[in-house]
């Protein structure tokens, strides 16, 4: 009897055992509700990058960032070496799920078989986001890790194990993009973007926010979820701060704002507001853009807020001077005063929902040191161009501002400048490092 006794008690101890060991592994238990990732900014192109993740065993590549990118492509000609990279066939729920078109779903490649180089699988359309210029390439889907976070620094890193992304060829690499990067990561609206697949795998809302840097020597960051995000210093919760606006989607899944009105020093700029707004044939409106490195102003627009803003700006008695291109308005750097805002003048609002909601641009976003002596207006001529958006907000005027976008909702939350609050989008802690697994 006092045997059986003791063989039970030991089977019980041992179940614990193996329970507590289980409920101890991080990939059995640890479902997080955010991410996050760096953000830098290149000197050489303006454009923003991010590290991650991907392949077996794990490796860390740079990626350019594009707000508007409908998925994440890699260039797979050059060493790509995984043991669990797979490339789904023609008409998998894969494919589906890219939505492929019928025309260019399917391809062969003539080549050996490799990475991005495979018959009947699925096609989809790789772009360099600055030159336009596109190719063919492979859907396919490998292991991608992700640091977790509270909102305060990031924490563990987690695994989607079978992540969706394109192969692309590495001459969309050749021209426009930073030197050191193998890929596009897309934020956009789209099926098997990085915020949609993260979301869904992971079980939060589909909602992202994004801080760039102003700094080519300190990192944003990007947070995959819904906040608390704190900044440094008193980790201050820049969510808080979110002021809301309807996200419109146009046609093409771009990412839009509705704007109302612009205005200078508070007064209204006289342009045609309807050039402002999505028109029923997707054309026009204000978009936002990461990979256009500042704001650009259909030609009328770009007249009046020139104009107005000198006008305005004359009060200050700054000279101007030749303007630097791709610049309209320059100023004599000497006589402007700075301010923790940046250079001292007058301040661009974008009014959007209705006249309490209001995106405002201090100097820190409005001007640019383009040259020795000479700072200008961080707005660009975009020409009469119907077809595209008549503003196109860059990513000058987006550093150091907090942007949360509602993909479920359909809002957008803005923070304006960060510097009003006394933090930055690289006051982020970045201090926690952990090993990646697989789950």
């Amino acid at each position: 009897m006092a045997r059986l006794l003791a063989i039970l008690i030991f089977l019980i101890f041992s179940s614990l055992i193996v329970l507590s060991s289980q409920s101890k592994s991080p990939a059995a238990s640890f479902k997080p509700n955010k991410l996050v990732l760096p953000v830098y900014k290149d000197k050489a192109t303006n454009l923003f990058t991010t590290n991650i993740h991907k392949r077996t065993p794990s490796l860390q590549f740079p990626f350019v960032l594009n707000l508007n990118g409908k998925f994440l492509w890699v260039t797979c000609d050059r060493k790509y070496l995984s043991s669990t990279y797979q490339a789904p066939y023609c008409h998998s729920s894969q494919c589906a799920k890219a939505s492929t078109t019928p025309s260019a779903s399917c391809f062969s490649c003539s080549s050996h078989a490799r990475p991005g180089c495979h018959n009947n699988t699925c096609g989809l359309m790789t772009v360099n986001p600055v030159t336009h210029q596109n190719s063919m390439g492979e859907l396919a889907q490998d292991v991608l890790s992700i640091q977790s976070t509270k909102g305060s620094n990031p924490g563990q890193f987690v695994s989607v194990p079978r992540f969706l992304f394109a192969c692309a060829s590495s001459s969309l690499l050749s021209k426009g993009l930073p030197r050191n990067v193998r890929g596009v990561a897309g934020l956009g609206h789209a099926p098997i973007s990085l915020p949609t697949q993260l979301a869904s795998h992971f079980g939060f809302a589909p909602k992202f926010a994004l801080c760039l840097p102003s700094s080519t020597s300190n990192n944003g960051v990007v947070f995959f979820g819904d906040g608390p995000y704190f900044m440094r210093p008193g980790n201050t919760d820049v969510s808080r701060s979110l002021t809301y606006t309807p996200l419109i989607i146009s046609q093409s899944g771009k990412y839009h704002v509705s704007v109302t009105q612009i205005r200078i020093n508070n007064k209204v700029v006289p342009v045609n507001t309807a050039l402002l707004n999505l028109n029923k044939q997707g054309r026009g409106g204000t978009k936002i853009s990461t990979t256009k490195p500042y704001t650009i102003l259909e030609h009328s627009i770009f007249q009046s807020v020139t104009t107005y803003f000198a006008n305005e700006l004359s009060n200050y008695k700054v000279p101007r001077v030749k303007a630097v291109a791709p610049f309209g308005l320059c100023f004599d750097s000497r006589k402007l005063s700075n301010t923790r805002l940046g250079p001292k003048v007058p301040n661009i609002d974008l009014v959007l929902k209705n006249q309490k909601v209001k995106w405002t641009i201090p100097g820190a976003n409005s001007m640019v040191q383009a040259g020795p002596g000479v700072t200008c207006l961080a707005f660009v001529d975009g020409g009469v161009n119907k077809h595209s958006a008549s503003m196109i907000i860059g990513a000058h005027q987006l550093q150091d501002n907090l942007l949360q976008f509602d993909l479920a909702r359909s809002m957008l939350g803005f923070s304006s400048s960060l510097l009003l609050r006394g933090t930055s989008c690289s006051n982020f802690n970045f201090t926690a490092t952990t090993t990646p697994y697989m789950e």
